[in-house]
C-alpha cells in the first residue's frame, strides 16, 4: 500500500482517494482553523446570540457542533439579509418574519413572543408565570407546581396569543381593518370557556353592554358605526405617527368593541401598527402597567401620561434590539 502524507499544521482532515488500477489511499491532512462564537461575534460586530442563530439556520458554511459548542471556520463569510429585505422596508419586521418562519429560538422573535404574551395576559388577570408562558411557547407543555391549580383558559389564551403575534407579523404591512381586528379576537378567544357562551360572540362585536374600570363604553348597537368612523379617520393618514397610534388605542379601548379581550387585541394592534410604520414597538409590562391605566384614564385631560408611559416601554424594547444588534 502506498501512503502519502501531506502535513500542514496541527489539526488534520483525512481524505481517502481511490487510485486506479489498485486502491491507493492518499491521506491528506490539512489544517483548518476554527473560531468560537464569541470570536466571530467580535469580528463581525454582532451579538454572540445572533451568530448562534446564523449557525442554527445553516447560514454559516462549515460551522458544526461539538457537543453544544459551535465551531466556525475562520474564513466564514458573514451572512447577508438580502433574502428577506423584500418583505418590508422595516428591518425589525424582516427579522421577526424570518425568525418566525424558520422557528428560530433565542432571538428577538422568541423574546417578543414570550414578553408580549405573558405581560398582556398578565395585565388581564392570567395567573400563568413568565416561565410557564415560556414553557408553553418552547415545548407546548406546562410545568405545574404541586397543589397549585391552573385555569385552562389561561393556557388556551396563552397558546392563542402566540398565534395572534404571528398573525400581526404576517399582516403588519396590510392596512388595519375591521375584519383584521375581528380575526385577532377570534384567534385569541377560540376554544376558551367564553367561546361556548352563545352571547359572547367570538370574533364579532359585543351583544351586551360592558364597562371598563367602572367607565361606560360604547353600546353594542353603536359599536359598528363607531369602529368604522374610528378606522376611517385613522387610515386617512397614510403614515401614522407614534402619537396617532396611541390615540387610536385609547379610542379603541373607549369603544370596547368586544365582550372581553379588548385590552389584548388593542395592544396587539399597537405592536402591528408600530411595525407597519417603521416605529420601534413596545410592550406594557408590570413596571408600566399602573402608569398605562392612568394614562388611558387621563387621556382627555393630559395626553402626556400615556404617551410618556409608552415611550418608556419603547426604551426597554430598544435595549433588547441593542442586545440583539438590530
Amino acid at each position: 500500500m502506498l501512503c502519502q502524507r501531506l502535513i500542514i499544521g496541527k489539526n488534520y482532515f483525512a481524505f481517502l482517494v481511490d487510485f486506479l488500477p489498485i486502491k491507493v489511499y492518499n491521506i491528506i491532512e490539512v489544517k483548518m482553523k476554527y473560531l468560537s462564537v464569541a470570536e466571530i461575534a467580535s469580528e463581525w460586530g454582532m451579538s454572540a446570540r445572533s451568530v448562534r442563530n446564523y449557525c442554527a439556520l445553516g447560514k454559516i458554511k462549515g460551522a458544526f457542533l461539538t457537543g453544544k459548542i459551535w465551531n466556525i471556520p475562520e474564513d466564514a463569510v458573514k451572512p447577508e439579509r438580502a433574502n428577506v429585505a423584500k418583505f418590508s422596508d422595516n428591518n425589525l419586521l424582516n427579522i421577526l418574519k424570518e425568525q418566525k418562519d424558520s422557528k428560530l429560538k433565542g432571538g428577538i422573535y422568541h423574546k417578543t413572543q414570550i414578553e408580549l404574551t405573558y405581560n398582556s395576559n398578565h395585565i388581564e388577570g392570567s395567573k400563568l408565570t413568565e416561565d410557564q408562558t415560556r414553557y408553553i411557547f418552547e415545548t407546548n407543555t406546562i410545568g405545574v407546581e404541586k397543589d397549585k391549580s391552573i385555569n385552562v383558559d389561561d393556557i388556551i389564551e396563552t397558546s392563542n396569543h402566540f398565534k395572534c403575534v404571528d398573525y400581526i407579523i404576517d399582516h403588519a404591512k396590510k392596512p388595519l381593518t375591521e375584519n383584521m381586528i375581528k380575526e385577532l379576537h377570534f384567534i385569541l378567544k377560540t376554544g376558551t370557556s367564553d367561546s361556548r357562551k352563545s352571547w359572547f360572540n367570538v370574533g364579532e362585536y359585543k351583544k351586551l353592554p360592558n364597562e371598563v374600570a367602572g367607565q361606560r363604553t360604547c353600546l353594542p348597537e353603536n359599536v359598528k358605526a363607531e369602529m368604522q368612523k374610528l378606522l376611517a379617520a385613522y387610515n386617512a393618514n397614510k403614515k401614522k405617527s407614534f402619537e396617532q397610534i396611541i390615540e387610536f388605542h385609547k379610542k379603541f379601548e373607549a369603544i370596547h368593541p368586544f365582550q372581553d379581550g379588548n385590552g389584548r387585541v388593542g395592544r396587539l394592534i399597537i405592536f402591528k401598527e408600530c411595525l407597519a410604520n417603521n416605529i420601534v414597538p413596545f410592550i406594557i409590562d408590570e413596571e408600566h402597567k399602573n402608569f398605562y391605566y392612568r394614562g388611558l384614564k387621563e387621556w382627555n385631560n393630559e395626553r402626556g401620561y400615556l404617551i410618556e408611559t409608552c415611550l418608556a416601554a419603547q426604551d426597554k424594547y430598544k435595549k433588547w434590539l441593542d442586545y440583539f444588534k438590530i
